[in-house]
């Protein structure tokens, strides 16, 4: 159908509502994004971005300007926890060299989207706060959205990307019901003292692992450290911590690691929850996308890449569908079985970084460093069903 005029708000000005946004407005939809916070600003962090997400960001004409601002990763080294010997390289330059694999701080991949919408002529309004959701008929002329200020805004179609605690998500679904995983995550970003390339080093320890990348153009590291504990915290990036908090808890990792838990100064801690894929992704006048839809534990790094392709195959269903429920199904078909496998592969990775000393760590580390050595394009290509799925190429 013809997006040429289509009224659509999205709620949430992160990566997958910005790249929706974008991705409406090239097809001729009318969009602009609400946003509750002042500015359009996040804390320090990193991410990765896969080749699966490069794919979008691509398509909108975007991947110049974030290999500008990013690191192109090389390799994935997976490290023991005390000396940090390395157990199994992943050489990514070598072994897949028509993929890009990209470190970027999510402040500077904020940045890059929201310049792109305000040349696309996007609206971005800020101190948006959405108080309902109305998502109307799909033979209704339109949804509303009533605002905490007492304000009512219509639309042809309402996208909610407001995140874990999304009110569109809790329209289609009802509360949601998260539990505690037993394990957290500090976050961190400290200057690279290490001289540390362009790869992310992954240091394995019992109960507890490392991640860190480099960032802007290898000045800075992002550091990512999960640990398994009985004591929950609150869920959610803002949380900070004391940086003593963090270095005890990773007291007997050493090299690198500790080197670089060694510059924290600023550090923000969050529990890890489980929460389950959203069962209705769309009804009437609303769709929902990334983590309004399906909050993703961090263990294969596909939260922001999960968003970029919701927000690419929603707006590539609306301009193929001959009406708008038609489209909104169709997106929902195509996603929510990609986004399941996905999420399940990252519940149960976080195990193999975490083995206590003994017979199964020793064996399970041999069988890495020997698929190393003997098949490292294999160990390589095992997630090419996550990375070299290309959503811009259309329906599978």
């Amino acid at each position: 159908m013809s997006l040429n005029g289509l009224r659509v708000k999205v709620v949430g000005a992160g990566i997958g509502g910005l790249a929706a946004a974008l991705a409406l407005r090239a097809r001729g939809a009318e969009v602009t994004v609400l946003e509750q916070a002042p500015e359009l600003s996040e804390v320090g962090a990193g991410l990765q971005i896969s080749p699966n997400g490069v794919a979008v960001l691509r398509v909108l004409g975007l991947e110049p300007a974030l290999a500008q601002e990013a690191v192109r990763g090389r390799a994935v080294v997976l490290r023991d926890h005390a000396g940090g010997d390395a157990v199994l390289r992943l050489d990514l330059a070598r072994h897949a060299p028509d993929l890009a694999y990209y470190f970027v701080h999510r402040a500077d991949l904020i940045d890059l989207l929201t310049q792109a919408a305000r040349e696309a002529d996007i609206g971005l309004r800020l101190l948006q706060r959405v108080a309902a959701v109305e998502p109307g008929a799909e033979d209704a002329d339109r949804a509303v959205l009533r605002m905490a200020s007492g304000a009512e805004i219509a639309a042809d179609l309402v996208i909610g990307a407001d995140g874990l605690h999304s009110r569109a998500r809790a329209v289609l679904n009802g509360a949601d019901d998260p539990f505690f995983t037993g394990q957290v995550a500090w976050r961190a970003v400290v200057p690279n003292v290490i001289g540390l390339g362009p790869e992310a080093q992954v240091f394995m320890g019992p109960g507890r692992h490392l991640v860190c990348y480099p960032l802007r153009r290898g000045d800075l590291v992002n550091i990512v450290a999960v640990q398994e504990r009985r004591e929950w915290a609150a869920e959610g990036w803002h949380h900070a911590d004391d940086p003593d908090n963090l270095r005890a808890a990773f007291a007997d990792f050493g090299g690198d690691a500790r080197r670089l838990l060694a510059q924290v100064d600023e550090v923000n801690l969050w529990g890890l929850f489980r929460h389950p894929v959203a069962d209705c992704w769309q009804r009437g006048r609303l769709a929902i996308l990334g983590d309004a839809a399906h909050p993703t534990l961090p263990f294969m790094a596909q939260g922001a890449n999960m968003a970029l392709e919701d927000a690419w195959v929603l707006a590539d269903c609306l301009e193929r569908g001959a009406d708008l429920g038609a489209a909104l199904a169709a997106y929902q078909a195509r996603r929510r079985p990609r986004v399941a496998r996905v999420i399940a592969a990252a519940n149960g990775n976080a195990w193999k970084y975490h083995l206590r000393p003994g017979p199964v760590r020793g064996l399970a580390h041999l069988a890495l460093r020997l698929g190393g050595s003997l098949a490292p394009g294999r160990m390589v290509r095992q997630f090419d069903w996550i990375y070299r799925h290309d959503v811009t190429a259309g329906p599978a």
